[in-house]
């Protein structure tokens, strides 16, 4: 799966939550934001940032779940300024006219699921980084559990 169509999913989850200021908000804007948001300066997901600053603050068993086979862990707002920090959840949602809890509200909802399809299905973009096998994924989610 391409990194526009994961994005567009976490759009779509976002735009879909029970917040009101995001109800409504154009899809592609939400997409184009969470790319500003999670992707490096070549366009692919920023995995290694995602994955290290998880581990790094207590959060391991959440990100092994999101690379890993089964139910995702849900990770709080609280968490997401953790994993992003201010500059960019406030450039997140001045771009889109969030207040700041709404967006890392919105972020929580939609960060777990967006790992997950990026890194769930046999053409996953971090076998595809590692140029392919097929089994990077697991292998990387144990080291999280």
């Amino acid at each position: 799966m391409e990194l526009m169509d994961i994005l567009k999913i976490g759009a779509e989850l976002i735009e879909g939550n029970n917040d009101d200021a995001t109800t409504g908000l154009d899809i592609g804007k939400i997409t184009n934001a969470l790319k500003g948001l999670i992707a490096n300066s070549d366009g692919s997901l920023d995995l290694a940032t995602i994955v290290g600053n998880l581990s790094k603050n207590g959060l391991g068993e959440v990100v092994g779940s999101w690379l890993g086979m089964g139910e995702n862990k849900a990770i709080s707002p609280e968490d997401v300024n953790v994993l992003l920090g201010d500059v960019k959840i406030d450039a997140f949602a001045e771009e889109l006219g969030l207040d700041r809890e709404s967006a890392k509200s919105a972020l929580a909802d939609a960060l777990p699921q967006v790992v997950d399809k990026a890194t769930s299905d046999e053409h996953n973009i971090v076998d595809q980084m590692v140029g392919g096998g097929g089994n990077a994924m697991e292998m990387l989610s144990k080291m999280f559990r």
